[in-house]
């Protein structure tokens, strides 16, 4: 293993430390990400009548795709058969506004982008609710 990768506990403590300085650094209590709680109720666990937490640590592990979208835009095929290096595609998204995080293509939250070591990260400044979630879920 090479010296000159950093290792994933060293990536790690990097954004730790990094979002230890801006939580320090942040004006007041009203500046930091704001969360959406929902007052749901658990899961009743399956037929099967096994633990409710033991049901959910079986979902825990099960890779997802997550995304940030910077905005979108339509073109025709004709305009992508034209790109080139150097192309620039315009967005319907404004400099400055909140990225959308997707999971499996599910809007999820919205956030900034931070840079920490020379890698971007997003930081969340809101968080979907998981009955809007739900919601948008069942429209599809």
């Amino acid at each position: 293993m090479s010296t000159d990768t950093p290792s994933q506990e060293s990536i790690a403590d990097d954004w730790a430390q990094a979002l230890e300085e801006q939580s320090s650094t942040s004006g007041g209590a009203n500046d930091g990400p704001h969360v959406f709680e929902s007052n749901a109720t658990p899961i009743p666990s399956g037929a099967a009548g096994g633990n409710p937490m033991h049901d959910i640590q079986m979902v825990l592990d099960i890779p997802v795709q997550l995304s940030v979208e910077l905005g979108r835009t339509r073109v025709p095929i004709k305009y992508i058969l034209q790109l080139a290096q150097g192309s620039i595609v315009e967005l319907d998204a404004l400099a400055g506004e909140p990225m959308d995080v997707l999971v499996n293509g599910y809007l999820i939250a919205q956030g900034e982008v931070v840079v920490v070591n020379d890698k971007f990260g997003i930081r969340l400044t809101d968080i979907v609710t998981p009955s809007e979630r739900m919601r948008r879920v069942s429209r599809t």
